[in-house]
Parts: structure tokens; C-alpha cells; sequence
């Protein structure tokens, strides 16, 4: 059983909980992630990435979007109850070694993500502009922990904040004007990731992703998680979560996504009415 720590509403879809966790903030780095289990019977296993960790106090911190059964039921946690199940550190720790100047890019909820890899880096020495992505002002997390970091570049959708336009166009921009990177770094939504990647293609610089798709034991073994890299098939949970860029089959990846949202929106529907029936 892991205690719920510290919990933070970011909005109504967005929450930010701290575990207490002591094992695996001990051996987490940025980038890597855990799978967990809200209860101990007839709950799935879900993945999600550790935003941030503190090894003296032994906590990790995770950040989800209420989006499905599983993440609904978590949110209707608060600090001091207790989550059955929390597995990790999982997956391979982000690769900054080497990495003198870099962008990294943020998109919604993946900014939670972006944030330690950001962190590291500029502890590492690195040159860091980072880029964060939202549709609107509503939706904006972690903004002054991004501003702390580095040189952060806010942009909108609509405008409401920051400069309006895609977290792509700021990218190009920075190219433009003379940037140049070591490695770009994006942790978002499959189909921003897939432009970022192609802006890098564009530009000849590298591209590293973060892969999420649905993952069940973490390890290889249920193969959910498959994806196609340079025409191998790779799976998310042990080759990576992230990938260059250019090599992965993003329509692939958005394909398998499509379906699973809609089992995902079922799934979601079926518990919002088990929920109102408990009331």
C-alpha cells in the first residue's frame, strides 16, 4: 500500500499526488516511469510517469488527466488514503548525456514530464529553452516552476497567454534565429510530438519522444505497448519510453491510440454511472 502524500488539483481534469515512496524515489531519473493499481482487487494497471521525486523525503510525484475508469477513481482519492499498488522505477532514464544545449517541449499534462528533464539538464549545465503548449490559459500547469528552470517559451492556442500558436512554430523560430541543439526533447500528445519530430527532421536535429501508449505488466511480456521504430517492432515499457523522433510511426501509434480511446470512453461512461450510483 502506498500513502497519498500531498494531493493538488490542477483543474477539474488535471491532479497532481505525492506518494510516499521511498524504494523507488531512491532509484528514479527523469523520464522513467510506474504502473499502478488504485485497489487491490479488479483494478487495472495503468503507467504513469514520475513528474518529480525526493530521495531525503522518499516521495514521488505523479500528475494524471482524468480520462478513463481508472484515472476517475484516483482522482476521488485524497492525502492520507492509500493506493494498492505502485511498481517502478520502470522504463529506460531519459538520455542527457553529452547534451550541451537543448529544447525541451512540453504539451499539456506531458509538461509534468518535461519539467524534471528540463531540471536535469540545466543541473548537468546544459543551455535550455524550454517551450511549454496549452489550448488555453485555463489548462496551464507548472508555469513558474518551468519560468525557475530556464528561458520558457508559453504559447496557446487561442492566445489567451503567452504568444498564440503551436509549441512547433516556437521550435522553428528558435531554429531560425540561429538555436542550434544537441537534442530536442517533446513529452505531449502523439500528434504534437509528430510535428515536433518532423520540424526536427526538417532541420536535421535530433528528436527524442515519449512514448505512453497502454502498457499492463511493464515489462514486455502483454506486447500493448508495441510500437514500430525504423521499421522494428519496439516496445515502449522496456525499449524505451522515448525514441528518436524520426524513426517512430507515429500514424501507427495514433492508430492503435484511436481504438483504445474509444474501449477507454466506454470504460469511463460505465464508472461515472456505477459512481452517481453509490451517492
Amino acid at each position: 500500500m502506498f500513502k497519498i502524500v500531498k494531493k493538488t488539483k490542477f483543474s477539474d481534469t488535471v491532479t497532481q499526488m505525492t506518494l510516499d515512496a521511498p524504494l523507488i524515489a531512491k532509484k528514479t531519473e527523469p523520464g522513467q516511469f510506474v504502473i499502478i493499481r488504485v485497489e487491490q482487487n479488479n483494478s487495472e494497471r495503468i503507467p504513469l510517469t514520475i513528474s518529480n521525486f525526493n530521495r531525503e523525503k522518499g516521495t514521488i510525484t505523479l500528475v494524471f488527466q482524468t480520462v478513463g475508469a481508472t484515472t476517475l477513481k484516483l482522482s476521488c482519492k485524497e492525502e492520507g488514503d492509500f493506493i494498492a499498488d505502485c511498481v517502478g522505477p520502470l522504463g529506460k532514464p531519459t538520455d542527457l548525456e553529452n547534451v550541451k544545449t537543448a529544447a525541451v517541449i512540453g504539451g499539456g499534462v506531458g509538461c509534468a514530464i518535461a519539467l524534471p528533464v528540463a531540471k536535469k539538464l540545466k543541473e548537468n549545465g546544459a543551455d535550455v529553452d524550454i517551450i511549454i503548449g496549452f489550448r488555453n490559459k485555463d489548462l496551464i500547469i507548472l508555469e513558474d516552476e518551468f519560468r525557475k528552470t530556464s528561458t520558457t517559451y508559453l504559447m496557446t492556442d487561442d492566445g489567451s497567454k503567452g504568444e498564440k500558436g503551436l509549441v512547433t512554430n516556437a521550435l522553428e523560430n528558435l531554429i531560425l534565429s540561429g538555436k542550434k541543439y544537441d537534442c530536442v526533447y517533446v513529452f505531449g500528445p502523439l500528434i504534437m510530438m509528430k510535428f515536433v519530430a518532423l520540424v526536427g527532421k526538417k532541420y536535421n536535429v535530433k528528436t527524442l519522444v515519449s512514448m505512453n501508449p497502454i502498457m499492463i505488466d511493464g515489462t514486455g511480456m502483454c506486447g500493448g505497448c508495441r510500437l514500430t521504430v525504423g521499421g522494428e517492432t519496439k516496445f515502449a515499457c522496456v525499449d524505451g519510453p522515448e525514441f528518436d523522433g524520426s524513426l517512430v510511426d507515429f500514424d501507427e501509434a495514433l492508430a492503435r491510440t484511436r481504438i483504445y480511446k474509444e474501449m477507454e470512453k466506454h470504460a469511463f461512461d460505465d464508472a461515472c454511472n456505477l459512481l452517481k450510483g453509490n451517492k
